[in-house]
């Protein structure tokens, strides 16, 4: 992805107080990290699978979307209505699945907003997760979930679009 003004701190910032984050009773697990520099994508580069280095050493903006193991905390000022924090406490299966799932549902909601601003975005799981927490989350408060190249792509470099299952083939009606 080639640079453009823009794909760095105010973007980021707009991306992430613009968009709409609602998840299952407002748990907000997601956190976003911006990684917009030449040492923090350096600490990145190792972690990451063999064909994602290139196109991730090239974006001007690469995402991690991780969720917050201690994202309950905040339920009392989230969710002001019910004492959601309560059904968390010591539950670390319920934290870990509701955190996961929310997060993802976070990161979908971010990559449509940065989309609909005209970016072109890269999800990636192709990382080793242990490496990356051990490198950005050392304390294991936040864990990955996935990765997000922004920028603005070549559209000499993309491939045509693969193909995708159908109907028939992805869905049930009951």
């Amino acid at each position: 992805m080639a640079s453009r003004a823009g794909a760095g701190r105010t973007l980021a910032q707009g991306l992430r107080t613009g968009a709409p984050w609602t998840d299952s009773a407002n748990t907000s697990p997601a956190r976003f990290v911006f990684l917009t520099t030449p040492g923090a994508k350096a600490l990145l580069k190792p972690v990451l699978a063999p064909g994602n280095v290139d196109k991730t050493m090239a974006a001007p903006v690469t995402v991690i979307i991780a969720w917050d193991t201690e994202f309950h905390e905040n339920l009392a000022r989230l969710f002001p209505q019910f004492d959601m924090r309560s059904l968390f406490v010591g539950n670390h299966t319920l934290i870990n699945e509701t955190a996961f799932r929310n997060s993802s549902l976070q990161a979908a909601y971010f990559i449509l907003a940065a989309r609909a601003l005209g970016l072109d975005c890269g999800p990636m799981s192709g990382f080793d997760a242990d490496k990356l927490n051990a490198a950005f989350f050392p304390d294991g408060k936040w864990k990955v979930n996935l990765l997000c190249n922004l920028g603005y792509g070549d559209p000499s470099k993309l491939h045509p679009r693969n193909p995708r299952l159908n109907f028939e083939e992805a869905s049930v009606i009951l």
